[in-house]
């Protein structure tokens, strides 16, 4: 089930692409829903995904940002 979410939220973030704005929002949300180990296949397909969008290479923060927080909580 994990999975198809997942496989989701890259087609969602595909979709939105073409607004920076909304792909921030829709990365927020997946950041959200994903698991830890979902996340770091998403940060994986996201350095894939935006080497040729330059305006969406700064939306990477995000998923940096939750990675941080996570780390701090389990501290």
């Amino acid at each position: 089930m994990q999975r198809m979410i997942y496989d989701y939220t890259k087609s969602i973030l595909e979709r939105v692409s073409y607004a920076p704005d909304l792909f921030v929002k829709e990365l927020k949300k997946a950041v959200k829903n994903l698991l830890p180990y979902e996340l770091e296949h998403l940060k994986n397909w996201l350095n894939y995904y935006t080497k040729e969008k330059p305006e969406l290479q700064k939306c990477l923060s995000v998923v940096e940002r939750n990675k941080n927080c996570q780390t701090e909580s389990k501290v």
